[in-house]
């Protein structure tokens, strides 16, 4: 195809196609002259009619075809275990990137709609490798049974689900991901009934989503932030239909653009002769939705629990349900995994900065063979890394520096050692501070690996803990990074950063050296692993150190270290996120001195 030429593509039947025409016709109204465009109507039986009336819209920008799915449908119907896939328009839009091979990128749009915006500053968005790029749903945001609904019943945050009404399409990442198998896996496995396609298109595309401004999108539902003259576009959902309701909410701006088209008389009929027994039909099919929401969420044999019972490890699934717990009771720093108990370690068990030979030679092989265990984990996909962002920010660092990150899985150091080597940082090591029972009691190869990869224990035993000071002092002092983990607790896959504990701050100011605080984020791979859960893929943010500020007292040194962490942490996951971070516990709790990994 030409790389110059914007391809658009609508879904619809020969009785929506009139609305398909008023958007088109706002879209072609708005558009930039400086691009091509060409639109795609896919369709089973629109009547020639019809297609006389849209073709009247083209112009020498803008080419338009009717595209006939049919015989794709047939092609692929022993696939499909439903038969009204064939009547559904809004399936068709999962077919773009399977039917269109040549197109690399596509905007879908719904006929329920109407843009005011530039639609090629759409198109120009860089998606980068997400599936889609689109804008979040507000009804699942807005109502808390519908946003219940995706969390309890798909598995995905109310913030996180987007509305398939407008989404510019990586076909390149739906052929490359199988997104079409994957749709049709889940439709023999489930049916959802709430928003149906929407619904499959979210649980494939978790975390695989390129956030567009929410301008993009416009539902007219609930509260919108923003004067409605800013919407790029507005889509009117649900029973919120001009061409139904005289008082609908910005009606005015569709029947602006409607007047323009053939089809303004006819719609303006079906808005008068729209009786009261369809508009009490559709407050009830309103009530009937949100009670449907409810059902599903209520439901024993939902998704999710079907998920959890069937794929899903019964452990995994209890961590996640402690998980909740913890946060809404605000238990951020226990662990919602118990180590089995281990001895205490008593100052004569150990050297901490392993300086006989002896030691040295045992740290040697540690590291080899923890180098080979984790290839061989990144070459069977169990530890994914995608990327590491701000390796700049170590090489910036002139002086020791503790190293601080998020805790959610027993290899997250290994993400950070890895980053740490290719910072490449000669003459200047790296160690971590783990748990007391992980350097006393785990057993046979872990356990050789806790004790020799430079690790660095906690103690239950004061004088332990004193030679435990001494060592991190000397390390940062001698110009290498120590790795703490100052939100105490480690929460399996838990993508919110916790509050933070001022152990590791403390090491910093009475040091005189920087923070350099690391975050890690996740999103689902393709690899299912053994646990029924997608192994995730990690990008590792390193930000720029935070240096002591020498005008505050000690104490406060240490809380203003601490909190700036904190709120580098936070602005990580939101912009990666895309989610404001709050938590589910009414009052965060306090942070205190006390550390440990």
């Amino acid at each position: 195809m030409n790389n110059n030429v914007i391809p658009i593509f609508y879904a619809c039947d020969d009785a929506f196609v009139k609305y398909t025409i008023v958007s088109l016709y706002s879209i072609i109204a708005n558009a930039s002259k400086d691009h091509k465009y060409l639109v795609h109507i896919l369709h089973t039986e629109i009547s020639d009619e019809m297609k006389s009336k849209v073709y009247k819209l083209a112009n020498d920008n803008f080419e338009i075809r009717f595209v006939d799915v049919t015989g794709y449908l047939r092609s692929i119907s022993e696939k499909l275990p439903l038969r009204d896939y064939y009547s559904k328009t809004t399936y068709y839009r999962l077919f773009i990137a399977e039917m269109f091979t040549d197109y690399t990128k596509a905007i879908y749009i719904d006929s329920d709609t109407i843009v005011q915006g530039d639609i090629s500053k759409l198109y120009s968005i860089d998606i980068k490798d997400a599936y889609v790029g689109a804008c979040h749903e507000q009804a699942m945001i807005q109502s808390d049974e519908f946003g219940t609904y995706v969390e309890k019943v798909i598995g995905i945050p109310r913030y996180n689900f987007f509305n398939a009404g407008l989404m510019v399409i990586n076909c390149e990442q739906f052929r490359l991901h199988f997104v079409l198998d994957k749709f049709v896996d889940y439709l023999h496995y489930y049916t959802f009934v709430v928003t149906q396609d929407e619904d499959y298109l979210n649980l494939i595309c978790k975390d695989h989503v390129y956030w567009i401004d929410q301008r993009w999108n416009t539902e007219v539902f609930g509260e919108i932030a923003y004067p409605i003259e800013q919407a790029n576009m507005i889509h009117y959902i649900m029973t919120s239909k001009p061409w139904h309701y005289e008082d609908c909410r910005f009606g005015d701006i569709f029947w602006h653009y409607a007047k323009q088209t053939e089809v303004y008389d006819e719609m303006k009929k079906i808005q008068s002769s729209y009786t009261d027994e369809e508009k009490e039909r559709d407050a009830k099919s309103q009530v009937a939705l949100t009670e449907l929401a409810v059902k599903e969420i209520n439901r024993e044999d939902n998704f999710m629990n079907r998920m959890n019972r069937d794929k899903r490890a019964k452990d995994r699934v209890e961590v996640l349900h402690k998980i909740e717990q913890f946060e809404r009771e605000g238990r951020f720093d226990e662990d919602v995994e118990i180590d089995p108990p281990g001895r205490v370690l008593l100052p004569d068990d150990i050297d901490y900065i392993q300086k006989s030979i002896t030691d040295k030679i045992k740290t040697k092989i540690a590291f080899m063979i923890a180098h080979k265990f984790v290839n061989n984990l990144i070459k069977d996909k169990k530890f994914i890394i995608k990327e590491m962002r701000g390796l700049e920010n170590f090489h910036n660092l002139e002086s020791g520096a503790v190293i601080t990150c998020n805790h959610f899985n027993a290899f997250d150091s290994f993400a950070i050692q890895l980053a740490y080597e290719a910072a490449d940082q000669p003459n200047r090591s790296f160690w971590r501070v783990i748990r007391e029972g992980n350097y006393t009691s785990f057993p046979g190869f872990y356990g050789f690996l806790m004790r020799h990869c430079n690790t660095l224990p906690l103690s239950s035993n004061r004088d332990t803990m004193k030679k435990f000071m001494s060592a991190v002092n000397e390390l940062i002092k001698g110009g290498n990074f120590v790795l703490f983990y100052p939100e105490q607790s480690m929460w399996w896959n838990y993508r919110k950063p916790k509050p933070l504990k001022s152990g590791a701050y403390s090491f910093a100011v009475k040091n005189n050296a920087p923070v350099l605080p690391c975050f890690i984020t996740m999103k689902d791979s393709d690899v299912m692993g053994e646990d029924g859960f997608y192994v995730q893929e990690y990008t590792i943010h390193i930000s720029e150190p935070i240096y002591p500020d020498t005008t505050l007292s000690h104490r406060k040194r240490i809380d203003d270290m601490m909190n700036r962490n904190y709120a580098v942490w936070k602005e990580i996951y939101e912009n990666e996120y895309h989610i404001a971070l709050t938590y589910t516990t009414e009052a965060k709790p306090a942070q205190t001195e006390t550390e440990s990994e």
